[in-house]
């Protein structure tokens, strides 16, 4: 299935508080944080591993480490809000980074800024974007990946609209979105109903 639902009690009850309206910036960030590594170790969860033997105190021990190699992309500006929590979990993550301006009348996202690292094809590629609305920000993103060469793609968001839902997985059935939710649909202003809000101002206190 191209769509995974999220649906750990600990996700849910972070995304309760990154919606509810008295939430300040200062815990916004918190809990968005925690929410991101819950959200970024699901996508993750086939990573290859390979078998190694480890020297404890008292002895060896055998075990399994991350062999698969991981670029993670926010998608600017509210990505970055995500992007902390999962290098907590993969440090050694590369990052790449998409500039996306959605025009606010037409929804059609424009491409300002793009630096992604080399070799994307040998890559799991965690597109990270807290809100996937129209579609149109996510369907320009993996346009710009899947030129760079990347074919294992994953985009992990915090709110999914169906309208964002339908539009990415029509033109790209072969990406994965994990997601805690999907929301009731857009308002006229392209807003994700009920949503969080504007994830960026609500994380900057903008």
């Amino acid at each position: 299935m191209p769509v995974h639902l999220v649906e750990h009690p600990l996700v849910q009850d972070a995304l309760v508080t990154l919606r509810d309206v008295r939430t300040d910036p200062e815990q916004f960030r918190r809990v968005a944080t925690r929410i991101s590594v819950l959200l970024a170790a699901e996508a993750l969860r086939d990573i290859p591993t390979a078998d190694v033997t480890v020297e404890t105190p008292l002895g060896p021990a055998p075990g399994r480490t991350v062999a698969g190699n991981v670029v993670v992309v926010p998608v600017l500006r509210a990505g970055l809000g995500m992007l902390d929590a999962v290098l907590a979990l993969l440090p050694r993550a590369r990052v790449g980074h998409l500039g996306l301006q959605r025009d606010e009348r037409t929804a059609i996202a424009a491409q300002y800024y793009s630096k992604l690292p080399p070799n994307l094809g040998d890559s799991y590629v965690l597109m990270i974007d807290p809100m996937l609305a129209t579609g149109g920000s996510a369907a320009a993103g993996l346009e710009v990946l899947q030129r760079s060469g990347a074919r294992n793609i994953r985009i992990v968001c915090i709110v999914a609209a169906p309208e964002g839902v339908a539009v990415v997985t029509g033109r790209f059935p072969a990406i994965s979105i994990f997601t805690p939710v999907i929301d009731r649909g857009l308002n006229a202003q392209k807003f994700i109903l009920p949503g969080l809000g504007d994830f960026g101002d609500r994380l900057y206190g903008t």
